[in-house]
C-alpha cells in the first residue's frame, strides 16, 4: 500500500519538483541572500559607522513553510525571512529603500509589498520564482552567519510583528525537531497538502487551514503513530480528525512559558482564545492559534471531509479502492443550490493583484458576519479558489461561497434568509482600503445553480444537468426583495446594476 501511494504521489499528482527546479529554487535562494547582504552593507556605511563595522555588516535569509520542511511542491512560492541588525528597520529600510533595490532589478517583477498584513511581507517573483520574503530586525550590531534562529533570546527587546515573523522558521524547526521520521513526515504531509487542495480546504485566508496547519496536524499523528510508513499515517490521519473533539487542542509540545513576557494561546487566561472554533498550536515560543480564522462553517466542511476520506481509506485498506479514489476533485459547484460569486475588478493586472489581496484577506470575515445574522443556521462555505472570466475587458477575479439549510448541501428548502446586513457590512469593511484606484471595483451577487457562469465549469462548458432537477422546487432563499442577495446574476449585462446596488449603499 504504501508503494502504490508513493507511486501515485510521484507518477500522477505531480507534488514533487524536478531536479531542475530545485537547482533553480537554490540558486534564487543565494541570489537574494546576496542581495540583502549588498544592502546591509550600503546602509552601514551610508550611516557613517565604522569601516570595521562595514566589513562585519550582514543579513541572513531562512526559510520557512513547505521550503523549509521539505514538502515544496512544483510552482510554490518560496517563504523566506531575512534577518538583519538592530540599526536596519522594517518600515523605511525594508518597505522603502530594499523595495526601490528590488523594483530595478531585471529579475524582479509582481512586486507588491504588504507592510500592514498581520505578518508584513514583501511579494515578488524572481526570475519567474514566486517569493515571500519577510524582515526581522534582531537587537544585535552585528548578525553572525552561525545564527541559530530557535533561540529565545532573539525575542529580546522586537515588536510583534518581529516575533512573528521569526516564528514562522522557529515553528517550523521545532516542528522537524518534534517528529519521529522525518521522511515519513514530509511524504505524508506532501500527501495531505495534495488531498486538502483537491478537496477544496487549503486556504488559512478564506476560513480553511493554510501550510503550518496541515504540517502540525500531520506531524501530531506521527507522534501518535511513530513506527507507521505514510500510507497508515495517511489512513491514521483521518480516523483522528474525524472524531476529535473539538475546540480540544491540537498540539506538538507543552505550552512554554518565558520571562520575555509575550502572550502565548491560552484560554484559561485570555478569554479571546476560548471562542476559537479549531485551534491548532504552533511549538515554538510564543505559542499561538495558527487557525484562527476557521469558522463553524468551515470546520464543518472539513469534518465532512475527514469523514468522506476515512471511509475511503478503510476500502483501501481492504483492496476495495485504489488510492486515487482519494484524490478526486470535490465538485463545489454541484454540492449547493445556492451561491454568492464575488467579483473583483481592475484597471489592469498590477491593480486587480493588490485589490484582490485586500479583498481575500476579508473574505473570511464575510463568513462569519452570515454565520452571527443567522444563527449559525445557515452553512457558508466559501471555496478557496480564484475563477478568471477572459472575456471581460478588465482585469477579473472572482470568488464563490455555497449555501445550505444544512451541512453538505441538503437544503430542506423550507427556510428564508436575508443576509443583505451581513453583505453590506463586508462592503462597507472592503471599500475602506486606503490604497484604492479608478477602476477598483467589487461586485456581490446571487446566483443559483443552473445560472453558474461557464468559466467555473471545466475547458468553460456547463456540465449537463440530470432532467430529474429541473422541476424540483426551489432551495431557501439569500434576498433581497428581488429573491437574491442584491443585484441579480454574473453577466456583464448586470454590472451595471451591481455597481448601482453596492457603490450607493
Amino acid at each position: 500500500m504504501n508503494i502504490e501511494l508513493e507511486k501515485f504521489l510521484i507518477e500522477e499528482a505531480g507534488v514533487y519538483e524536478s531536479k531542475k527546479e530545485a537547482t533553480k529554487g537554490v540558486q534564487v535562494l543565494q541570489r537574494i541572500e546576496q542581495i540583502v547582504k549588498d544592502w546591509v552593507k550600503q546602509l552601514t556605511r551610508s550611516r557613517g559607522y565604522t569601516e570595521l563595522l562595514v566589513e562585519d555588516a550582514n543579513a541572513l535569509i531562512f526559510t520557512f513553510g513547505s521550503y523549509r520542511l521539505g514538502v515544496h511542491y512544483p510552482g510554490d512560492e518560496i517563504e523566506m525571512l531575512c534577518v538583519g541588525p538592530s540599526y536596519v528597520n522594517r518600515e523605511e529600510d525594508f518597505f522603502f529603500i530594499l523595495q526601490n533595490i528590488l523594483a530595478e532589478m531585471e529579475e524582479v517583477t509582481e512586486l507588491q509589498p504588504l507592510p500592514d498584513a498581520h505578518i508584513p511581507v514583501m511579494k515578488f517573483k524572481f526570475d519567474g520564482v514566486p517569493i515571500d520574503l519577510l524582515y526581522a530586525s534582531i537587537s544585535l550590531l552585528v548578525v553572525p552567519e552561525d545564527l541559530d534562529i530557535s533561540d529565545a533570546s532573539l525575542l529580546y527587546d522586537v515588536d510583534e510583528p518581529t516575533v512573528r515573523s521569526l516564528n514562522c522558521c522557529r515553528a517550523a524547526d521545532q516542528i522537524l525537531k518534534l517528529v519521529p521520521n522525518v521522511e515519513h513526515f514530509c511524504t505524508t504531509l506532501r500527501c495531505l497538502k495534495f488531498w486538502a487542495k483537491r478537496r477544496g480546504v487549503y486556504s488559512n485566508v478564506i476560513g480553511f487551514l493554510g501550510g503550518v496547519d496541515w504540517a502540525i496536524l500531520v506531524a501530531r499523528v506521527c507522534q501518535l503513530y511513530p513506527n507507521a510508513v505514510p500510507s497508515m499515517l495517511v489512513s491514521r490521519f483521518f480516523r483522528v480528525y474525524r472524531q476529535w473533539l473539538w475546540p480540544n487542542p491540537v498540539m506538538l509540545c507543552a505550552l512554554e512559558e518565558n520571562e520575555l513576557g509575550f502572550s502565548s494561546w491560552d484560554p484559561r487566561k485570555n478569554p479571546r482564545d476560548r471562542t476559537h472554533h479549531m485551534p491548532i498550536i504552533t511549538p515554538a515560543y510564543p505559542c499561538k492559534n495558527s487557525s484562527k480564522n476557521v469558522s463553524q462553517s468551515t470546520l464543518r466542511v472539513m469534518v465532512e471531509q475527514f469523514q468522506y476520506s476515512n471511509n475511503i481509506c478503510e476500502k483501501v485498506e481492504l483492496f476495495k479502492a485504489e488510492w486515487c479514489a482519494l484524490f478526486e476533485p470535490y465538485l463545489f459547484f454541484e454540492s449547493y443550490k445556492n451561491y454568492i460569486q464575488v467579483d473583483i475588478v481592475a484597471a489592469d493586472v498590477d491593480d486587480l493583484r493588490a485589490w484582490k489581496g485586500w479583498v481575500e484577506s476579508h473574505l473570511s470575515q464575510l463568513t462569519l458576519m452570515i454565520e452571527r445574522d443567522t444563527l449559525g443556521m445557515l452553512q457558508c462555505h466559501p471555496y478557496p479558489r480564484e475563477y478568471v472570466d477572459t472575456n471581460k475587458q478588465c482585469a477579473h477575479s472572482a470568488f464563490f461561497y455555497g449555501f445550505a439549510e444544512e451541512a453538505g448541501g441538503k437544503d430542506s428548502g423550507s427556510a428564508q434568509f436575508d443576509i443583505r446586513g451581513p453583505v453590506d457590512e463586508f462592503m462597507h469593511s472592503v471599500n475602506m482600503y486606503m490604497f484604492w484606484r479608478p477602476g477598483m471595483e467589487i461586485y456581490v451577487s446571487h446566483v443559483r445553480r443552473g445560472l453558474l457562469p461557464p468559466y467555473v465549469f471545466p475547458d468553460g462548458f456547463r456540465p449537463p444537468r440530470p432532467s430529474r432537477r429541473t422541476s424540483q422546487h426551489q432551495a431557501h432563499k439569500l434576498s433581497c426583495d428581488d429573491g437574491e442577495v442584491c443585484a441579480s446574476g454574473s453577466s456583464e449585462s448586470s454590472l451595471k446594476k451591481k455597481k448601482d446596488a453596492y457603490m450607493n449603499s
